[in-house]
């Protein structure tokens, strides 16, 4: 198994949204995936305490390195990562397997 761990920090407004509501459509959308995208079997976003330097944080957990890889250009991936990087600032990534 693969953990897939990202962090970002969040532009205060994008296009008329606010930081808070980036947040949760960032949710919404990575959550969604699960069931949707093969190998990818947890996504869990949460919402960083203040005062740190990232915003968001994203812990997904994925069968294997191949189905990582698949993840990461799966469509429906590639079009939440569009949404992701109009709304962040900076971002970071760790991959691990457990």
């Amino acid at each position: 198994m693969v953990r897939h761990i990202v962090f970002w920090k969040l532009a205060d407004e994008v296009n008329g949204m606010t930081k808070e509501e980036a947040a949760q459509t960032i949710k919404e959308k990575l959550e969604a995936l699960v069931g949707v995208v093969p190998g990818l079997t947890k996504a869990e976003v949460n919402f960083v305490m203040p005062g740190g330097k990232f915003d968001v944080v994203l812990v997904s957990e994925l069968e294997s390195k191949e189905a990582l890889a698949v993840y990461q250009n799966h469509p429906d991936h590639v079009a939440v990562k569009d949404f992701v990087h109009q709304v962040t600032i900076d971002r970071a990534a760790a991959d691990c397997e457990v």
